[in-house]
Formats: structure tokens, sequence, C-alpha cells
């Protein structure tokens, strides 16, 4: 099973498992499209972990302070499905604990921390011990301490270890409850909590002391100079009805999910990036308990590891040059929830999300619904297998329907409920599904097709008379229409969907909202310093009424909008503001170790400065680390069409990070290479046999 999702200020909300109390629920993912929101409630504010090193391999996960010491406090601890197991793992030697000097990560699941000891009857400033400890995400840990004293040492080293069980919530909440008591099992200790559950902790070598009532494990070592005495951990989750040290399900995917890319050229962090960014993604895929042969990605870590969300399905779509695999796998997952029958039959269900602080919350099930066929249609031009077409077409279909029958005469797709506004990043997924749906429908031979083709000239027509407010400036999209007339016309990060067409067969773009005046002008308006904070893209601009630097979708940048804003930019030929976002992305990955998180604070840049953490901003994100992807991609311009049997590439002219290599991506089931050099020429080195280069 997953980690208990905890929802975060300014994030979908819906039913978690052992959420603090006090926050937001949303409405139920299957819930009547006309029911009422949900009363709003206080939230309980989430322990930062924006300093923490997080090793992830779900649903096992490991958090820790740059020490490297695991004390209880605030979210450290290492989790299991949900649950805290280790709460406390602090080592001694001779009764000290050592002086932190390095803590960093190694991978995706594995962090390594550095200290110092002075050794007994040292006079000068010199340590003559250092500590390394290497921590796994399971908990799993090797500590090793190395002597360069002159002299042989034997010295007491103690590890003093607790475990309180507490859910990730009650941990989030600040309420994780007391320790539990330790008794000796084996070479270590076990704690067992209610409802049959336990935890060991083995020790090799074992130890010469185990003290239950304190959970201590001791050792006298003994160091020649210049040698080494190393412990190893390991933590075993035994939870009922499950061997001792699994972690439930069917172990962890494997590499043939997502596959290894690799980036090299003349600015080396575009590869730093992108390998960081395809750990992440592994590292966040989780099972589905249900359906233990189906895996999806968490939305982040550590407060979003629940059920599938639209997020897992938008991370999909721009992990598509890593495989088709995790896009099947997604969308199996999420058409599972899909509604059978009544008004709403087709909706994929999905909770509420907060939109700012202008617009009421906005339902994600949609988001999925509208998302659904379009991911399925470019899968198959990257080359998704018939059978995972075939299988999942039909419920592609029924969004389709759903589509066509909620826009209706209007050909706008609404809100759920008699008062909801109609948004302009919805009409945007509905105009790309109905265009990505008549081609898909067209190249499987079903019918339909036509019907959507007319409701997406019908939406074109009518989003250019409603949504385009102009003004002396070159006028701007509005964010959204009330059933009144009302208009909400703040700008923000929401206007790079409108850019962003999708991809038809022989590489072609399908046509966007926007006519080609009005298209120019949302890219001259995306590179603004009021939306363009030199990091990535504002979420609302800097001059917009409920500016907040902090706000998820009132001003800090997301990195997902700012990817899909750069790929957007780059394919319609608008490479300067292209090249601007993705400098100050690649820029703030640098700042952040090349971890994205999901969102950092929108902070104008200056000389100097460091883009802000959000305190409660999830690290690793799916959608940050596919959108790092995403991003890098555009680089090189990739538009295949696998069933065509041809590939093309349109990159950069003006190559902005210089000479660059893509290897390791997946076009047609088969590896895939393409260059691009200094001069901004593209050029394939590895293909699927038979693959054409396209036009």
């Amino acid at each position: 099973m997953a980690l208990s999702p905890v929802p975060a200020p300014g994030r979908p909300t819906g039913p978690p498992v052992g959420h603090p109390p006090g926050r937001p629920t949303g409405h139920r993912p299957g819930a009547a499209a006309g029911a009422p929101p949900p009363r709003a409630v206080r939230p309980v504010e989430l322990p930062s972990v924006h300093d923490a090193l997080l090793c992830v391999a779900l649903p096992a996960l490991a958090v820790s302070a740059g020490h490297g010491q695991i004390t209880g406090e605030g979210p450290e601890g290492v989790y299991a499905a949900g649950r805290r197991i280790l709460s406390r793992c602090v080592l001694r030697v001779a009764g000290r604990e050592p002086l932190a000097l390095q803590g960093r990560m190694a991978a995706a699941d594995r962090a390594v921390f550095l200290g110092a000891l002075r050794a007994p009857g040292d006079l000068g400033p010199d340590p003559g011990l250092t500590v390394e400890r290497t921590r796994s995400a399971d908990g799993s840990e090797r500590i090793t301490l190395r002597s360069a004293a002159p002299r042989p040492l034997r010295l007491p080293v103690e590890i003093a270890l607790g475990s309180d069980l507490a859910d990730l919530g009650a941990v989030a909440s600040g309420r994780p409850g007391p320790e539990l008591t330790a008794s000796v099992h084996g070479t270590g200790l076990r704690w067992t909590g209610e409802g049959g559950r336990s935890v060991t902790v083995t020790a090799d070598p074992p130890p010469m002391d185990a003290l239950a009532a304190a959970g201590v494990l001791r050792w006298e070592a003994e160091l020649a100079p210049g040698g080494t005495f190393t412990v190893r951990l390991r933590v075993r989750d035994g939870a009922p009805g499950r061997p001792a040290g699994s972690q439930g399900g069917a172990g962890r995917p494997g590499g043939h999910v997502l596959a290894e890319a690799l980036a090299e050229g003349d600015d080396p962090r575009p590869g730093q990036l992108l390998r960081t960014s395809v750990e992440d993604l592994r590292a966040l895929l989780q099972r589905d308990p249900a359906h233990p042969t189906g895996v999806h990605l968490a939305a982040g870590v550590p407060w979003r590891c629940g059920p599938v969300t639209a997020e897992a399905l938008w991370a999909a779509r721009m992990a598509l040059p890593l495989g088709t695999r995790l896009a099947a796998t997604t969308l199996r997952a999420l058409g599972r929830s899909q509604l059978p029958g009544g008004s709403e039959a087709g909706r994929i269900t999905g909770p509420l999300r907060d939109a700012g602080p202008h617009l009421p919350p906005h339902c994600t099930g949609i988001e999925a619904t509208l998302a659904f066929p379009v991911v399925l249609a470019e899968a198959r031009r990257w080359g998704l297998p018939t059978a995972d077409l075939e299988e999942l077409l039909p419920t592609a279909e029924r969004c389709l329907e759903w589509l066509r029958r909620t826009a209706g005469t209007s050909g706008l797709v609404p809100d759920p409920g008699a008062a909801g506004p109609r948004r302009a990043e919805t009409q945007a997924h509905a105009h790309r599904a109905a265009l990505l749906g008549a081609d898909l429908l067209g190249a499987c031979g079903r019918p339909g097709g036509e019907a959507l083709l007319e409701a997406a000239g019908a939406m074109r027509e009518q989003f250019r008379r409603e949504f385009w407010l102009d003004d002396p400036a070159g006028g701007r999209p509005v964010a959204a229409l009330g059933p009144d007339g009302r208009t909400w016309p703040q700008l923000g990060g929401w206007a790079a969907h409108l850019l962003d067409t999708g991809l038809l067969g022989g590489g072609r773009l399908a046509q966007g909202l926007l006519d080609r005046a009005e298209a120019e002008q949302v890219a001259r308006l995306l590179g603004t310093p009021a939306l363009d904070s030199g990091w990535g893209l504002r979420s609302l601009g800097a001059k917009e009424p409920g500016y907040n630097p902090f706000g998820h979708r009132a001003g800090a940048v997301r990195v997902h909008e700012t990817a899909v804003a750069v790929a957007g930019l780059a394919a319609l030929g608008h490479e300067k503001e292209a090249a601007s976002l993705l400098r100050g992305l690649l820029d703030a990955a640098e700042s952040f170790a090349y971890r994205l998180p999901e969102m950092y604070a929108g902070e104008q840049r200056t000389a100097g400065g460091r883009p802000v953490p959000h305190p409660a901003a999830c690290r690793p994100a799916a959608v940050a680390a596919a959108g790092a992807v995403h991003a890098l991609l555009a680089l090189a311009g990739l538009r295949p069409d696998a069933p065509g049997r041809s590939v093309s590439t349109h990159p950069l002219r003006s190559a902005p990070l210089g000479a660059i290599r893509f290897s390791g991506l997946v076009v047609a089931g088969e590896p895939f290479a393409v260059r691009v050099g200094r001069l901004g020429l593209g050029m394939v080195e590895e293909a699927a046999e038979g693959l054409q280069l396209g036009v």
C-alpha cells in the first residue's frame, strides 16, 4: 500500500488515510457533480521538509536532517506504507554525538552523512575519527568509523533506537504519540503496536549489549591506526499478513517502466537534472494495493502518496520520451474510477483542488477526463503497444462522449454545478482532447471523430469571442467566465496551457484555441517580468490582486506550468521566451541540487540570489521531475509518429544551452538518441529499424 496522503494548503484535497485533524477533505471522488463544496476548515500547518534529505523508494521513505541523526523531531524518521516504523536512530561514540560535516543525496533512495570526532587524547585541532553513515529509503544503514589516530583505540559505540508506529498524518499534525516499548529480538530490538504490527531492527555485527528499556544497542569498537569499524542495521516492517521485511505489493517496479535517459553537452547541468529527475520518477513509482501489477506515480513526497491523481497522468504524459508503459498503467488506474452511468457517465472522478484567491476549487476529475484521450493519443504516437491501445480505447471513447455531451450547444466545458465557472485552462484541455481524440478515433477506425472536430471548431469560435480581453497593450486571455457574465481577468501561469496544442500524425501540432496574433501576445506576456520571475513562471502575475509569492495558485512558481510554457513556446517558435524560462528553471534546479520541488516562491530573481523554497512543497514531486524531462526535451523538439514509422526533430535554432545529446530515450519501443549542435541543427543518432526522419 502507499504512504498515507496528507493534503497541503492549496493542493488537491481528498479523503486521506490518517490525515491530520482539521484538514479539508474535499468531496468524495464519486460525489455528484452538483454537490455543494465542503465547509472550509482551518488547515494544520505542515512541518517543513525543504531542508531535509528524503530517501524515496515508495512505499519506503526516510526523512533525515542534514546531521544524519534521526531524532523523531518533526517528520524525521523511516516510513513504510504510511507508518513511521523508525522514529529514532541516534549514534554516540564514547558518549558523544559526531560533529555533523555534510549530508547529501547519493541517489534518489540513498543519502550519505559525514561527521567527525576527536579521538581520546587528541591534542591538536584535527579530528582523529570520521564517521560515515549511508542510509537507504527502507531504513537500512551502514555506519563506518574510520581512525586516523596514530595508536590503537577502543571506543564504546551505542545506537539509541525508537519506534512510535505513528501514522504520517499524525506526524504531520504534531501528534505522533509516545514511542513504543522495545523488546530484545535476535541481534537487535523489536517494537509491537496496535493490531499486531511490529518493527524489528537487527544489527551486524551483533551488539555486545541490547538494552530494551532504553532502546540501546552497544558495541566496543577496536580500531587499529588507519582501521575501520562498521555496523550494519536492517529495519523490517512486520505488518499483519505481510512477510517480515516485505514492504507490500509485488516489490519495487523495475527500470522497465521508465528508461534511463541521459543528456550530455556543453552545459553539464541538463545531464545532472535529467539523471536526477529520472531517478526521482522511478523512486515515486508505487503499486495499487488492489491491482499489484499496475503502477503509477505518487504525486509527491512526503505528503501526497495516495491514490492515482490527474497529476500522475500529466507526469506520465511528460515522461513519454522514457517509454509508454507508465502512461498505459496510469491510464488503466484512472480508468477504473470512470463513472459508469447517469448524467456524468464517462467522467473520471477526482477530488477538489484549490484554484487560488479568485476562483472556487476546481475538480481534478474533469482535468483527468480531458487528459485521458490526450495521453492515450500521444502515447500511440510514441509507440504504445496495440494491445494496450485496444484495452484503453473504450475508456477514452467514454471520456470523449462526456466531453461532447458536456460542451453541448455552448461549446464550452463548465465546472460541475449550475454556478460553476468556465475556466480558460479547462477549455484548453477540452479543445486539445477534442482534436487529439478525433485523430485517435479516426486512426483506430472508430466513429465520432467528425463530431469532435465540429465541437473543437465551436470551442475556438466561442473562446475567441468570450475569453479574449482587448486592451491598449495588445489584449490578454481571461482566466474564467461565470454563468452570470462575470469575468476573472487575472493573468497567471495557467495561460501556458493555451499554447500546449498536442501532437497529431506526421509530427504535426494540433490547432490551438488562439489565432496567431493572440498566441504571439500570450507568448509576449509569459516573457514579461510580471510572470517570468527569473526562476520560472509565476502561477499569478506579480501585478495581479491577491498575488502571493508563496501561493500555490497565487504567485508561486509551479514547475509543471513552467515546463508546459517552455515546450509550448518552443513549438510555436517563440525561442527567446522559451529559452529564458528554461534557463531560469535550470538555474533553480542547480540551487535545489537538481531535485526540483513541485513549487517554490515566485520572488523576483536578484543578482546573487537563490530561489526561496516553499515550506509545504513536496520534493520530489511527479510533475516537477517529469516537467524537467519535458522542458529539457524541448531543446530537441521531438515529434514522433510511431504508427507512421517516422520521427521529426524541431530543435531550438538558437541552441540556448549549446550542443546537447540525448540518449536512452524510447521511440517506437526501441532506444532513441538525438543530438542538437551549436548551430541548432538536430541529428538522429539511434532509432528503431525502419523509422524514417520526418519533415
